[in-house]
Parts: C-alpha cells; sequence; structure tokens
C-alpha cells in the first residue's frame, strides 16, 4: 500500500493470511485496544474508528472489506471516510445551497423575463456559491485535520494485515 494516505483514501492490498486468520487477529485486537480504538466486525467487513474520548468531529473511520483468494490470502479494500453523522450534515447543507440557488435561478429568470429587476436572486445565487466554496473549504480542513488519526488508524490496520 502506498504511504501518501492522504492522496488515496481508496486502497487495496493483500494479507498474506486466510481471512479467517485475519478476523479472528481482528477480534483479539479488538478486547486489546478498547478503550482507545473501536472495532466493529460484521461478515467480512471491519470498521476502524477511534474510540469515544478520542474521537473528534472531524476523526476519520477506516473501513476494511476482506475478499478470499485463490491462493488462499486475503484481499483488503480499504476506505477512509468521514463520521457518517457529519458526512450526512455536510450533503444536507450541500443539498440546501443547492435548493436556494435554484429557486434564486428560477426566480431571477422570470423576473428577467418579465422585465422586473432581479438583483436580490442575484445577491442569493452569489451568496449560496461563497456558501458552496466555505463548506468545501470546511470540508478540506477538516479531512487535514484528521490526517494525522488516517495513521493511526492504517498502522492499527497493518498491525494485523502485514
Amino acid at each position: 500500500m502506498e504511504k501518501n494516505i492522504t492522496l488515496r483514501l481508496r486502497f487495496y492490498t493483500v494479507a498474506n493470511k486466510p481471512m479467517d486468520v485475519v478476523l479472528h487477529e481482528f477480534e483479539k485486537l479488538k478486547s486489546e485496544i478498547e478503550p482507545d480504538y473501536k472495532i466493529k466486525i460484521s461478515d467480512h467487513h471491519i470498521w476502524l474508528s477511534l474510540g469515544i474520548l478520542k474521537r473528534e468531529k472531524y476523526s476519520p473511520h477506516l473501513h476494511l472489506q476482506l475478499e478470499r483468494m485463490e491462493d488462499g490470502n486475503t484481499a483488503v479494500n480499504g476506505l477512509y471516510g468521514p463520521d457518517p453523522v457529519l458526512w450526512t450534515l455536510f450533503i444536507f447543507l450541500h443539498f440546501l445551497v443547492a435548493v436556494f440557488f435554484f429557486i434564486a435561478g428560477v426566480s431571477a429568470y422570470s423576473k428577467a423575463s418579465l422585465g422586473q429587476p432581479f438583483k436580490i436572486e442575484i445577491i442569493i445565487m452569489t451568496t449560496m456559491i461563497m456558501a458552496w466554496f466555505l463548506l468545501y473549504y470546511m470540508a478540506r480542513k477538516n479531512r487535514k485535520k484528521g490526517i494525522p488519526e488516517m495513521h493511526q488508524l492504517q498502522s492499527l490496520m497493518e498491525r494485523i494485515i502485514h
């Protein structure tokens, strides 16, 4: 796996162990690292995150999907992602910005067609564009803050995988 996880939030690696061994080792690790880290295991999926006492709003989660390979090894597909609650909030805010932008655009078009002034609608649309850039900036900032924690989760994963 590439060491620069800041640019690759998705990765693929191979564990030179059978899938059952990998799952069992994560199960053992689960009891050793609590409450600092949280591990959830369901079928062939593993979620790694920081424990509730260490977690911040920008703390990432690591989702691992394990697949059996024909040679007996285990393929590991990993994905770093934000806290689901924070992700939902950001999606909702993006949706609101888009709705306000669309409504203001339709209103501006209607008023322009009728020959009425539409300065307020242009101000609203400009504000929504600035709000979108603000949301983008906040998301990038939160992702950057979470990089040290991504490295912690990666080293935790590598204790078992490699």
